[in-house]
């Protein structure tokens, strides 16, 4: 096999391994779920077998149509399919191995990140006004697109926008200085503008279904908090 031939099966059977944990959650059905639980499933952003698992009863029991009973038949049904009961700290050893790195595009702040942006993570960028945390974004929304070698995360791109800074031109710039076609990185990028912090959490729903169907690689929320400090004055409102 010739070596870029060893990579691209490196950088499938890498993908498959990661994407173990995404089971759709419409394979329930092959364990006893009938469809239409599933789809009430699905209504309240529940798009996978770990998603059952990450909600708890009072979540499920809230779903319409969703009782005690059926939801308790739900998690059963899940545990059948993937066990996230006791492992070895070998085998989390061994999973950790086959996270990626996505670059950020500039070498000295990767070294500071340990490598990049981390797969099957949550990464939160602060700081003050006008310290580039947009453009950090922009630029993320173009190498999340490019292959492994060129330090990219090989699929399509999220971008929920609280603030309206989202700007195309910014992408095209980017995109050229990667060598890439800025027309076919936009058409690859899913974006969405939330107006309220109840809106944002619906397109979170939403992303979650694109996310089944599609490969994306990354999701930009820019930024998390902003409508949350609009729509709640103080912490009391937050409780």
């Amino acid at each position: 096999m010739m070596q870029d031939e060893k990579q691209a099966a490196a950088v499938v059977e890498q993908e498959d391994e990661q994407e173990e944990d995404f089971e759709e959650v419409d394979r329930l059905q092959n364990v006893g779920i009938n469809m239409s639980d599933i789809k009430k499933l699905k209504s309240a952003g529940i798009h996978t077998v770990k998603a059952v698992w990450q909600s708890t009863m009072r979540i499920l029991t809230g779903i319409k149509g969703m009782s005690e009973a059926k939801a308790q038949k739900v998690k059963e049904a899940a545990n059948k399919i993937q066990n996230f009961g006791f492992t070895t700290g070998t085998s989390i050893r061994d999973k950790r191995k086959n996270l990626r790195k996505m670059s950020t595009g500039a070498k000295e702040f990767d070294k500071l990140l340990g490598g990049g942006i981390e797969s099957m993570a949550i990464t939160e960028v602060f700081g003050e006004f006008r310290t580039g945390k947009t453009q950090l974004c922009h630029t993320l929304s173009v190498i999340g697109q490019l292959p492994p070698d060129m330090g990219g995360g090989n699929g399509k791109v999220i971008f929920i926008d609280t603030e309206g800074t989202f700007r195309p031109e910014r992408i095209t710039d980017i995109a050229e200085r990667f060598g890439v076609d800025s027309t076919a990185v936009l058409d690859n990028i899913t974006y969405a503008r939330a107006f309220t912090h109840e809106h944002q959490m619906e397109l979170l729903v939403s992303a979650a279904a694109k996310m089944i169907e599609e490969r994306y690689s990354l999701m930009i929320i820019d930024s998390a908090t902003a409508l949350f400090r609009v729509d709640f004055t103080g912490r009391g409102q937050l409780a």
